[in-house]
Parts: structure tokens; C-alpha cells; sequence
């Protein structure tokens, strides 16, 4: 091996390292330009906007170079040649041509995404999209050759390609301090083990309470890491709220309508994980909102209202909990629409007057819709239960609250963190279940003379007190102790019974998640290992009951 080839092996690049470091750093680059853009739309002599914009195009486009991704780099010269001319004043940041830099940032994304995952028939052609800019270029005052620009991908796709699905490692940033401070505590944690290992083995010359003295102060060290940790995923909401002005903005230019956004609690910190899950919720509701929920504006002004109609996103803690909100200013849901559809799907039987509440829940119901047409945004009735779904998968709840002539407003809850939970655990035929102790009012013993089966009705206190089995529910098998009890638990805005055999208490467990086997079993939606080494399955209340509310005829 010559001297030359030895050098390069040694310094020899982890290209995929390289790629992965590249798709993480573009996409906040890219979630930074949408922004960016949108601002300059409401500002267009903002020149730090500009700079700003300018400055995003010349790094990615220098980045792109180091991967070698060249249809990234032609794209991004494209662009910030174009931004360059923004600068100089020889055009002006009109809408349109706003519109087709935002769709350049679109171009780059499923361009980047392709690139990485090594499929050059997906890279986007941008022949089209040359057109596009000279048509814009235009119409903003600038002539009509397009901006400076390499050679186009000479890869022969359609202009309307769909970014290609790109495996990248999760990442979070952590604050160094944080990272310090655990550090510490690891240290002080080894020396508390080493100070317990040591007591334990001339254990014959201490005390059990100066042994169980050393278990707390190491318990302590324990507890201190383990909320460090906690905080370490916690992550604020801000970027995630932020990147639906883009959403409304090209929605509501859709629709023909006149929409604006206001962000409140961007600094609220939530769990990474329900950053991850309630994107595309928070999507699907403002799409909902501008959908069905804002009015035309001849339609709002024949109202007395504004032509502009508000929407609001904001988040807040209450009670140990995370709140987030969608809420407009719109028409509101039509109570009678709902009713007479779910009547014609069999959801609800003719005649039926349920309470408002109960009504509105039904917009979540798999396939539910109230549009006439199937369109690009609604008809589908797939939306809102991806809304449901995803928020129930993080133990979290939605309710709607709406009013006819002054909007709707969507409530999300979620618990602060996902990785450990306060559970209640019970015993049903030598298994042990944990339900999370949020979802728990009371516990009292079932009365002998209650119905068998998998499902009943109690009275307790003057009211009916309907509950489930968990035994049959479950179709466990076993003896049928002579003492059951019932665990009360809050479902839809009243209270439901849940039969065990025992009540073992409380306790703070760290949530396994469960393999993709046992992903589909309804009504569990984790497990956690318990102190003897057993599995215990976390309940996942609100889908268990929803799935014996479909049964509730086999309780009759």
C-alpha cells in the first residue's frame, strides 16, 4: 500500500455520518427559510429578513457540495441567486413570488430526502419549476431570465415527486450544563455504590439502619439523575406551532378565505415524544378549522363579524398536565348535521338525542364526515381519527367544546412525560395491570350480590355506576375470588367501574414500550417490569372502554 493510500484510509469519512449530520442540520434550515419567507410576505422591505434568507440558501448550498448532493446544490444556487436580486432591490417580494420560494423550499426538501436515500429516479426535476420562477420573476418587476442556476438533475420526473422516505437517527439537543450536572451525578452515584458495596460486605460490624441509611442517600442520587433526565427530553413547543403559518397561509389561499394565526405558549416544554406525535394532529385540526370551521369572508361579514376569521393555537400546564388548544372563531359544529350522519352510519340509532358532548365526539369516529364532496382536504373522514389515535397513544385525552355562530375550540391533554408513569396497580388472576393513576376517582369492594358476566351496572351513591370485567374482558381464566373490588376511572366525561380481583396500590413505573407482535392488542398501551422481575401491561383506559362501549348490547 502506497503512502497516499494509507493516509486516505486513515482519514477516510463516515459518509453516512456525514449524510445523516446533513438531513438533521437541512431540515432546520429549511423549517427556518418557511418562516423566514412567511415573515418577509408580511414585511418585504425587512432587509435583515433578507440577509437572513440569503445566508440560508449560501450554507445549504455549501453543505450540499460536502455530501455531493448536486441537484441540492444547483436548487439552493438557484435560490439564492434569486434572493440575491431581492437584496439589490431589482425585485420586489410580492406574494406570488413568496408563494414560489416557499415552493422552492418544498423542491429542496424532497430533493434532500431523495439524495439521501440514494434514489435519483425520485430527485424533482426543475425545469418546471425554472418556469415557474421566470413566470414570477416577471410578475414581480424583474426580467425574464431566470436566476443564475448549475445544470438542471437531467433525471426525467414528474414535477409533482413525493419525497422519498429517508431513515435518520432521532436526535435532541441538550443543553451542555445539563449534561454537566448529570455528569456529576454519575460520579456521586458511583461513590454511594461503592460506599453501599462496601457496608455490605463487613455488613456483620453495621446496623441494618445504617445500611438502609446508604440505600437512601444512593436512592436519592438515583431520583435526582432520573429527573434530570426527564428534563433533558423535555423540548418547547414553539417550532412545532410555527410551522403551521405555513399550513393556514396555503390552505386559506386555497379555500378563498382570510385566515389568521396566533401562536400563545411557545416556551411551554413538553416530552420529545409528544413533539413527534401530535404533528400530525395539530395539522389535521387547523386544516379541520380552516376547512369547515372559518366562513367565507362575505360570509362572515353578512355575519357581523370580521372578514378575517382567528384561529389560535396555544398551549398551557394545568394540573400536572399539558394543555394544548385549537380554537376558532368560525360558524361552529352543526349539532343536527352530526346527529342525522352518525344516524344514517349506524353509529347511533334512530331517535337518539345524546348529550352535546357526546355528539361532538363523533367527529373522531373512524370515517366520519359531514362533507358532501370528497376534496384535496376533506370528505375522507380520515383526519380526526388520526387526531384520536395519536392522542390516546400518549395516555392523553380531546374533548370539543363549540358553539353555532362563534367557533369550536379542540382541547388536547397530555401527561408532562411519556417514559414513566404513576400507575395504580391491580391484580386479575395472578396478573398485574397498572392504570395510569390520572384516569383514577376511587377503588371500593364490589358487592356479592353484583351481576356476573363481563359487564354490570352498580349503584353507588344514589347514581348507576356501570363496569367491565376485566377477567372477561381480558378472557382470563381462574377461580372467581369471593371478594372483587372496583377501580373507578373517569372515561368521556363520566365515571365507569373496572372489576379486579386485588388492589396492590400505588407506584411510579418506567414505561417499556411493546413489541411490534403485541403492538395491536386493544385496550394495552405499554408494559413495565416489576420489582420481581415480572411483566406487568399498562391499560390503556380510553380505547378499552371505547371497545367495550361497541360490546355494550352483550351487557344487556
Amino acid at each position: 500500500m502506497s503512502e497516499n493510500e494509507e493516509l486516505s484510509s486513515e482519514f477516510e469519512i463516515d459518509r453516512e455520518a456525514l449524510v445523516e449530520a446533513f438531513v438533521v442540520e437541512s431540515a432546520e434550515v429549511l423549517a427556518a427559510m418557511e418562516q423566514q419567507l412567511l415573515a418577509l410576505e408580511a414585511r418585504p422591505d425587512d432587509e435583515e429578513t433578507l440577509h437572513s434568507l440569503f445566508r440560508a440558501a449560501h450554507t445549504l448550498k455549501g453543505s450540499s457540495s460536502l455530501v455531493a448532493f448536486d441537484a441540492v446544490r444547483d436548487l439552493s444556487h438557484h435560490l439564492e441567486g434569486l434572493l440575491e436580486r431581492l437584496r439589490a432591490k431589482t425585485l420586489r417580494a410580492e406574494a406570488g413570488l413568496v408563494t414560489t420560494l416557499l415552493r422552492g423550499v418544498d423542491l429542496l426538501r424532497s430533493t434532500i430526502a431523495a439524495s439521501a436515500a440514494a434514489n435519483p429516479a425520485d430527485v424533482p426535476a426543475l425545469e418546471a419549476y425554472d418556469e415557474e420562477l421566470r413566470r414570477a420573476e416577471r410578475a414581480a418587476g424583474g426580467d425574464a431570465e431566470p436566476a443564475a442556476s448549475g445544470p438542471a438533475p437531467s433525471t426525467a420526473t414528474s414535477s409533482a415527486v413525493t419525497a422519498a422516505a429517508v431513515t435518520t437517527a432521532r436526535t435532541l439537543r441538550v443543553d451542555v450544563n445539563k449534561l454537566d450536572r448529570m455528569l456529576n451525578l454519575s460520579g456521586e452515584i458511583a461513590i454511594s455504590r461503592g460506599r453501599l458495596t462496601d457496608m455490605l460486605e463487613r455488613r456483620t460490624t453495621l446496623t441494618v439502619d445504617d445500611i438502609l441509611e446508604a440505600h437512601r442517600e444512593a436512592d436519592r442520587l438515583y431520583l435526582d439523575l432520573q429527573d434530570l433526565v426527564m428534563k433533558a427530553r423535555m423540548v418547547p413547543l414553539g417550532p412545532s406551532f410555527q410551522q403551521h403559518h405555513r399550513t393556514v397561509r396555503d390552505l386559506a389561499a386555497a379555500e378563498r378565505k382570510l385566515v389568521r394565526l396566533t401562536l400563545e405558549g411557545e416556551d411551554v416544554e413538553v416530552d420529545t415524544a409528544v413533539v413527534e406525535h401530535i404533528r400530525d394532529p395539530l395539522t389535521h385540526m387547523i386544516r379541520n378549522a380552516v376547512d369547515h370551521g372559518i366562513e367565507p369572508p362575505e360570509e362572515r361579514v353578512a355575519h357581523g363579524k370580521g372578514a378575517c376569521g382567528a384561529l389560535s393555537l396555544r398551549a398551557f400546564h394545568e394540573a400536572g398536565r399539558v394543555v394544548i388548544q385549537v380554537a376558532d372563531d368560525g360558524g361552529g359544529l352543526d349539532r343536527e348535521r352530526i346527529l342525522r350522519r352518525a344516524i344514517e352510519k349506524g353509529l347511533l340509532a334512530e331517535g337518539a338525542q345524546p348529550a352535546d358532548e357526546e355528539i361532538f365526539g363523533l367527529i373522531f369516529e373512524p370515517g366520519f364526515s359531514t362533507s358532501e364532496q370528497v376534496t384535496d382536504v376533506s370528505g375522507r373522514g380520515v383526519g380526526m381519527d388520526v387526531v384520536r389515535r395519536n392522542v390516546e397513544a400518549l395516555r392523553g385525552s380531546v374533548t370539543v367544546a363549540s358553539e353555532p355562530g362563534r367557533g369550536t375550540t379542540i382541547t388536547l391533554r397530555f401527561p408532562l412525560t411519556l417514559a414513566i408513569i404513576q400507575g395504580f396497580r391491580v391484580s386479575v388472576c395472578g396478573v398485574v395491570y397498572i392504570l395510569p393513576l390520572d384516569t383514577v376517582e376511587e377503588c371500593m369492594e364490589l358487592p356479592k350480590g353484583a351481576e356476573r358476566g363481563r359487564c354490570g351496572v352498580l349503584e353507588v351513591r344514589g347514581k348507576p355506576l356501570p363496569f367491565l370485567r376485566l377477567r372477561e374482558q381480558f378472557g382470563l381464566a381462574g377461580t372467581i375470588p369471593e371478594r372483587e373490588n372496583v377501580v373507578v376511572v373517569q372515561y368521556a366525561g363520566a365515571s365507569v367501574g373496572l372489576a379486579v380481583d386485588a388492589l396492590l396500590g400505588e407506584s411510579q413505573t418506567v414505561i417499556k414500550p411493546l413489541g411490534r407482535m403485541f403492538q395491536g392488542i386493544r385496550g394495552v398501551s405499554g408494559s413495565a417490569i416489576l420489582g420481581d422481575g415480572r411483566v406487568a401491561l399498562i391499560v390503556d383506559v380510553p380505547g378499552l372502554l371505547r371497545d367495550a362501549l361497541r360490546l355494550a348490547p352483550a351487557c344487556a
